[in-house]
């Protein structure tokens, strides 16, 4: 009997774009520039640049106006570059490994790698059409994984301890998918992380869809309430579409709690609130000019507490309410639950109470 996930695994694997699954490579090899790679690349692939990102320039620049001069510079660099990798590759592989090889189009620079290391003796794939294959490939599978997924989406302001509840689930062997992490942002404003940069937008796809490959279909997902965008990123508007239509469960948490969770999750604005309301200043037209000073002055007279609290009530509670409202109706009014305590024992009994009324009511 074919299960759900096998179903789903074949509709979005690999071998649509010619080459098996990426885990089963000893090593993927993305031959393309340094700056290439950081924009996106493979799940778990190695950049080893024929060329580096000043040579591929040079090579560009000079194939506008003689394609053999660009060639053979571009060559001797290939070269020289190759040999001084290839040696720590052969220490660490056998002729029993296979390796995986890919450029932008799959040309030339694959070529370059995959020849070598043929002649040394390794099984080498390379992946047809290169990396636009493979990014065409990830676009065409969120597309059709997100809508793959029974969703359980968790509502509720912020601060209510909607993450960590995630968190919570995901270690109590619940399937979840947590798209804050994964954007490296915390999904507001404020959302940010310190020394945390978000990926690029072709990235985040690539760790989304590597995510959503491991989840089954025959089983519920959980998953965080979110507009279209987390921070700077897009979500696939399949998957924002397949949130607004799944089930919700409204999370909310006592005040003190909230505030508590603010000055752990964000111990850098608890060190500078007058950085922190310094961020808020394009609320200005939202929530008026006295409550931005009232903030400031809360900041500068350090009272922390206070001031997390007021940014709640006074711009993210009502601003919450009316995108829920919007993206999902009266359905964040039907089942709710709140949280007395955001601490780890708090945290387990909600959520098996949590899954014991999902489980009655699926």
């Amino acid at each position: 009997m074919v299960s759900p996930a096998d179903t789903v695994a074949a509709q979005v694997h690999p071998q649509q774009i010619g080459v098996r699954e990426f885990a089963s490579y000893a090593l993927v090899i993305d031959a393309r520039s340094p700056h290439e790679f950081a924009q996106d690349h493979v799940p778990g692939a190695v950049n080893l640049p024929v060329v580096d990102d000043a040579e591929f320039a040079e090579v560009g620049i000079r194939h506008k106006t003689d394609q053999h001069s660009a060639y053979l510079v571009g060559v001797a660099y290939s070269l020289r570059n190759i040999a001084d990798q290839i040696k720590p590759l052969i220490s660490r592989y056998t002729p029993q490994d296979r390796f995986l090889v890919y450029c932008f189009r799959g040309g030339k620079r694959s070529r370059l790698w995959a020849d070598n290391l043929r002649t040394i003796g390794f099984e080498v794939d390379v992946l047809s059409g290169g990396w636009k294959s493979y990014r065409r490939w990830v676009r065409e599978g969120l597309d059709t994984l997100s809508r793959s997924f029974s969703y359980r989406v968790l509502c509720g302001p912020t601060g209510s301890g909607k993450t960590r509840l995630l968190h919570e689930l995901r270690r109590q062997g619940q399937q979840v998918l947590e798209l804050e992490e994964l954007a490296h942002h915390r999904g507001s404003l404020l959302g940010d992380l310190p020394d945390d940069p978000q990926p690029t937008q072709k990235l985040f796809d690539s760790a989304l869809l590597a995510e959503m490959r491991k989840l089954d279909p025959g089983r519920v997902v959980w998953v965080e309430a979110e507009s279209k965008k987390i921070g700077n990123l897009q979500l696939p508007e399949s998957l924002h579409e397949a949130m607004h239509g799944s089930p919700v469960v409204n999370i909310d948490a006592p005040m003190a709690e909230r505030v508590k969770l603010w000055r752990e999750d964000y111990p850098h604005f608890a060190l500078d609130p007058q950085g922190m309301v310094r961020k808020l200043e394009p609320l200005k037209p939202l929530v008026g000019k006295e409550t931005l000073s009232h903030w400031m002055a809360l900041a500068a007279d350090g009272r922390v507490d206070e001031l997390f609290e007021s940014v709640m009530v006074q711009h993210y509670d009502p601003c919450y309410r009316r995108s829920t409202r919007r993206s999902y109706g009266t359905r964040t009014e039907a089942k709710g639950m709140t949280l007395e305590s955001l601490r780890s024992m708090g945290l387990a009994k909600a959520v098996r109470q949590l899954v014991a009324a999902d489980c009655e009511i699926g």
